[in-house]
This record gives C-alpha cells, sequence and structure tokens, in this order.
C-alpha cells in the first residue's frame, strides 16, 4: 500500500483538503493507499478544516471528513513513500526537519501535473479557495495516475 502525506504550513486548507481529494478519488478509483496530511508549524494544530475551504469543497460537492490539523515530526519520512508540499517555504521546513531526502520522497504537489516548481498560492492570504481547489485536484488526479502506475507494476 502507498502511503501519502500532504504537507503545508497550517494543515487546515492545502494539506487537508489535497487528503480528502486524493482519498476520495482513491475511494472511486478503488486504488488502496493511506493518505494523510500535516502541518511544518504547530500554529493550528488541533483545529478542523479552515470554514471558507469547506465551503469551497461543499460547493463542489466534496466530501469534508472530520479533520484536526496536526504537526509533521521527523520520523513520518519513515512512514511515508510520498511527501507532498504545497510550496517552497514547505519544502525548506520539510528538508530541515528530515535531514534532507536522500530516498527522493519529497515533492511539490503541481511537480506531478508537470508544471515544474510551482506552488499551490495559499488560500488562507490570496482568498483564492477554487483556484486552490482547482491546483489541489489537478495535482492529486495526476499523482493518483502515478500511484496506480505503480501499483499495477507498469
Amino acid at each position: 500500500m502507498i502511503k501519502v502525506l500532504f504537507v503545508c504550513h497550517g494543515n487546515i486548507c492545502r494539506s487537508a483538503a489535497a487528503e480528502m481529494i486524493l482519498r476520495q478519488m482513491a475511494e472511486k478509483e478503488h486504488v488502496d493507499i493511506l493518505v494523510d496530511s500535516a502541518a511544518t508549524t504547530a500554529e493550528e494544530i488541533g483545529n478542523d478544516l479552515y470554514p471558507p475551504m469547506k465551503k469551497a469543497m461543499q460547493r463542489r460537492n466534496m466530501r469534508c471528513d472530520p479533520h484536526r490539523a496536526k504537526k509533521t515530526k521527523s520520523e513520518d519520512y519513515n512512514s511515508f513513500d510520498r511527501i507532498v508540499a504545497m510550496d517552497f517555504e514547505n519544502l525548506d521546513d520539510l528538508m530541515a526537519l528530515y535531514g534532507g531526502d536522500p530516498c527522493g520522497k519529497i515533492s511539490l504537489l503541481m511537480n506531478w501535473t508537470g508544471q515544474k516548481d510551482r506552488e499551490v498560492s495559499d488560500p488562507w492570504y490570496t482568498r483564492r479557495f477554487d483556484a486552490c481547489l482547482d491546483d489541489l485536484e489537478a495535482g492529486c488526479e495526476s499523482l493518483l495516475q502515478d500511484i496506480k502506475k505503480e501499483v499495477s507494476g507498469l
């Protein structure tokens, strides 16, 4: 089973939504994966999905699972097969926390779409929740296709 960890600053917008989106996509396509999310900071620990993100997801008929923000820890590096960051600051934080990326597990979400080095903008600041969801859906779809290839041996 492939294990994916999405990471962003607070784990209440981008990474939490990506977790829910990929889980639903995988369920729909009957792909057995474990999906989780975490923050690089402790600012939002215990908080649910940010209400404006939840509303944007609900407008798209996406399921919003119960959520409690948590912070990633160094042992997560060994527990997950793919660790997917939303922006460059997240990448830097992960490299510092994990002591680098010796196994090549860490990536930016939009890299999976072929948009190299493109960040998913933080809707906490931009207020562009629908644009963020567009990116998350595209990134999760591309990531899921890659996972399907891996599990089928292609």
